[in-house]
C-alpha cells in the first residue's frame, strides 16, 4: 500500500492527503500543537507531534512503511529540523520512492518585477530565505546520497478555503498597501496538490518546480477585485512607507518578481484549475454573496 508521511501536515499537505486518501493511500504526519493532532486523527490520519527535535519516540514508528515523504516545515536557526532529527531513520526506509520539499519563491529575492524560471539563480535577501536555499540543497544532496528522488517545489503565495482575501475582508483585516511596481504571484492550494500528484506520477531526481498561477498581480488589485465581488467598499490604499507592518510582513515587500510556471505544464502536464486569482476567488466566494 502507498503511504504518505508529511512532516507538517498543514494546509497544503492536507489538500494532497485528502486526494490520496480517497485513492486508498494511508496517511500519517506531524503537527506542533495537540489540538491540531487531534483534528488530524479525527480526519482519519495517523498523527503525532514534531517540534523540531527527537523527543517524540513514537515518530519513527509512524515513519515505517512510508513510500512518499512530504516536508513542509521551514528551517530554523540550526538548519533543517527534519534532517537534523530523523536523517538516519528516513535513509533506512526501504520502500521510500519519492520525497517532496515545499519551499518558497522567496528564494529568488528581489527581481525588480522581472519574470523568473527555475533556471534563475536564487538571490535570497533575508536570513529566512537564505536558510531556505540551504535546506533545499541539503535535501537534494540527501536524495542523491540515499538514491531516492527529491523534488523541490517553490510555492508562490498560497490561498484557498478559509485562507483568502474574502476572509480578511470579512474580518476587517484586509489592507491595500501600495508599493510602486510591486507584484506577487500566488497559487490556489488545490493546484499545489495537483502539481504534487503529477510529480508523484512522474518522479525526477533533483527536480525544482515553480508552483504559481499564470498572472502575477499587485496585492491591492486582488483586494479591490474581491471587495467588488462582495459588493463592499475596498479598504483605502496605504502607501508602503506609511503602513504599520510587522518585520515579517515587511520582508514580503522586499522582493518583486513574476514567477514563471512553464515547467509544471510542459514536464508534469499540469493544467491549472485556477489559472488566475479571478477564477480562484470565484470558487471561494462566500455563499451569502454568491446567492445575492
Amino acid at each position: 500500500m502507498s503511504r504518505l508521511f508529511a512532516f507538517g501536515l498543514g494546509f497544503s499537505a492536507q489538500e494532497l492527503a485528502s486526494r490520496l486518501a480517497a485513492q486508498g493511500w494511508s496517511i500519517a504526519g506531524t503537527a506542533r500543537e495537540q489540538p491540531k493532532i487531534s483534528q488530524l486523527r479525527d480526519d482519519g490520519y495517523e498523527a503525532t507531534q514534531f517540534t523540531g527535535d527527537r523527543r517524540n519516540s513514537d515518530l519513527p514508528r509512524l515513519l515505517q512503511g512510508t513510500t512518499h515523504l512530504l516536508h513542509s516545515i521551514p528551517p530554523g536557526p540550526e538548519g533543517d529540523p527534519v534532517l537534523a532529527s530523523y536523517r538516519n531513520e528516513i535513509a533506512r526506509l526501504g520502500a521510500l520512492e519519492w520525497i517532496g520539499y515545499l519551499s518558497t519563491v522567496g528564494v529568488y529575492g528581489d527581481q525588480h518585477g522581472s519574470w523568473v524560471s527555475e533556471e534563475t539563480v536564487p538571490k535570497p535577501n533575508s536570513p529566512r530565505t537564505e536558510a531556505r536555499v540551504q535546506a533545499e540543497q541539503a535535501w537534494l544532496d540527501f536524495g542523491e546520497e540515499i538514491g531516492v528522488p527529491v523534488h523541490v517545489f517553490r510555492l508562490a503565495g498560497i490561498y484557498g478555503p478559509g485562507r483568502s482575501v474574502f476572509d480578511k475582508l470579512a474580518e476587517g483585516t484586509a489592507r491595500r498597501i501600495n508599493k510602486d511596481g510591486q507584484v506577487f504571484s500566488r497559487v490556489h492550494v488545490e493546484d499545489i496538490a495537483r502539481v504534487l500528484e503529477a510529480s508523484i506520477a512522474r518522479p525526477r531526481a533533483g527536480a525544482i518546480y515553480n508552483v504559481a498561477d499564470d498572472e502575477p498581480a499587485a496585492p491591492g488589485d486582488v483586494v479591490a477585485h474581491a471587495a467588488k465581488m462582495m459588493g463592499v467598499e475596498p479598504p483605502p490604499e496605504i502607501d508602503f512607507e506609511d503602513a504599520d507592518l510587522s518585520p515579517m510582513a515587511r520582508t514580503f515587500y522586499q522582493g518583486s518578481r513574476r514567477i514563471g510556471n512553464a515547467l509544471i505544464k510542459s514536464e508534469l502536464g499540469v493544467e491549472l484549475r485556477y489559472p488566475t486569482f479571478r477564477e480562484g476567488l470565484v470558487s471561494l466566494m462566500p455563499r451569502e454573496t454568491a446567492d445575492r
